[in-house]
């Protein structure tokens, strides 16, 4: 889709020195090259020069009337997804790439495109039909080129429930349509912890915990007012890396201020956390954030050593006292790369059972939903592999006795911060008394346990 909109503000920033997008074929085949899905065996020096080496999925493309550049681009699952993001400003000599702000919409919503698309890539007739409804969808999504609603699985598929023109003036562009029944909002929020542990002296164990607040507000009227709070417990660590949703209309300036980059002290903002908005009328995230918890919720030690050709390996897992011991699922996962399928196992769990998958080299303990009294669980267990084959999983990093422990877990009604939403602070300025969800969700992402018998890759390793 092409936006004239866009296209004239990028000549009224860069004049005679813009490089104008070319027609829809000669773009594709210049992005293909670009991408080496073309002529990847040969040697063409403008993309394969080693002044070219590229870490981003920003490319700078080249057609006939010159280098375009940003062109945001990557490749997915046999699918190419592509944007020309607006530069606000000049474009010699080139800006930082974190100052070009149309980059992080553009993929923003090149993201949201992948994730309405991609499950259905292996059923062609479905994909084709979901791939005619994106002009319709990108109608609400981006109307005039900047992204307004970038979750577009949520978005309707069809034309009848959006306005030409708003009936009332007050109306703003974020709500495409509106509602009409009983009055009812849902809240869910939802932390992803992240966690490197090395169970080693001189490295330190890193985890990180990033927050989402969804809501999904079914209110009559052209433009509802809703406000929210976030609540935390006493003397817990202060949100913070606070980004709010567009339809915000106003928050307190410190709540913005407080980051992560800073070493937390007396003067940071600790709330309250009070969100005033508009609502969207569909599914929206309404902020995100960050927080310095104290302790990762499961602590956990790995270790693998080689004795002839068999391994040994033992697995620890603790639970923090202060954590909510009630899972939907709790499962720990053990691959062996570079290795042939498992030949041979004995093993001792003192808890859960243990699952083998032999030609995938991969052991998954299946913790459950509840651990012991306890709250540590061990696995103790000795492998031997048979010949490697072509079809063996590999990985670069895990070569010799580096190895890790992943852990999937998901802890419904439990935030890592405590963050919660009261149900009683949550105030519609609309006639009717409202039905109001809260609900709340702590997920596993990227929370490895590594082989402290052997080297790993640091986050970073301390003077």
């Amino acid at each position: 889709r092409r936006y004239p909109t866009v296209e004239l503000r990028a000549e009224a920033f860069n004049g005679s020195t813009r490089v104008p997008i070319p027609s829809d074929s000669a773009f594709l085949k210049a992005l293909l090259l670009e991408l080496r899905l073309v002529d990847e065996h040969l040697f063409v020096e403008q993309r394969d020069t080693c002044t070219r080496i590229n870490h981003s999925c920003v490319h700078s493309v080249s057609t006939g009337a010159g280098e375009l550049w940003p062109v945001l681009a990557f490749h997915k699952s046999g699918l190419i997804y592509a944007c020309v993001p607006l530069v606000e400003g000049s474009l010699e000599p080139r800006p930082p790439l974190l100052t070009v702000r149309g980059l992080s919409q553009g993929l923003a919503l090149l993201l949201g495109i992948m994730d309405y698309v991609s499950p259905s890539r292996k059923n062609e007739a479905e994909l084709s039909a979901k791939v005619g409804q994106l002009r319709t969808l990108l109608v609400q999504a981006c109307p005039l080129g900047t992204p307004l609603n970038t979750n577009i699985r949520s978005l309707n598929g069809s034309f009848e429930d959006i306005q030409e023109m708003p009936a009332d003036k007050e109306q703003p562009a974020w709500r495409s349509s509106t509602y009409k029944g009983k009055p009812q909002v849902n809240v869910c929020i939802t932390e992803k912890v992240k966690c490197m542990q090395y169970d080693q002296r001189d490295v330190v164990d890193t985890w990180q915990v990033y927050g989402a607040v969804n809501c999904k507000c079914d209110i009559e009227g052209s433009a509802p007012s809703v406000a929210l709070s976030l609540t935390l417990p006493t003397n817990a660590p202060p949100l913070q890396d606070i980004v709010v949703h567009h339809c915000v209309t106003s928050v307190e300036p410190a709540m913005l201020l407080s980051t992560s980059a800073e070493p937390l002290h007396d003067s940071v903002y600790n709330g309250p956390y009070k969100f005033p908005f508009i609502p969207p009328s569909d599914s929206f995230d309404l902020c995100y954030y960050t927080s310095q918890v104290p302790v990762p919720p499961i602590l956990g030690c790995y270790q693998l050593v080689e004795e002839g050709s068999q391994i040994k390996i033992t697995v620890n897992l603790k639970l923090h006292e202060s954590i909510k011991n009630s899972f939907e699922y709790c499962e720990a996962r053990i691959p062996f790369f570079n290795r042939g399928p498992i030949a041979q196992l004995e093993y001792k769990v003192s808890y859960g059972q243990l699952d083998l998958f032999r030609e995938k080299s991969l052991l998954v303990w299946v913790i459950g939903q509840k651990l012991p009294k306890s709250l540590e669980v061990s696995l103790t267990g000795t492998l031997s592999f048979g010949t490697a084959g072509k079809e063996r999983p590999t990985d670069y990093v895990c070569t010799g006795n580096t190895a890790y422990v992943k852990l999937y877990f998901r802890i419904p009604d439990f935030t890592l911060t405590g963050c919660y939403v009261d149900q009683h602070s949550v105030q519609i300025f609309v006639p009717g008394k409202p039905k109001i969800t809260a609900s709340r969700e702590l997920i596993s992402s990227d929370y490895y346990i590594w082989n402290s018998k052997a080297p790993a890759p640091m986050v970073f390793k301390p003077l």
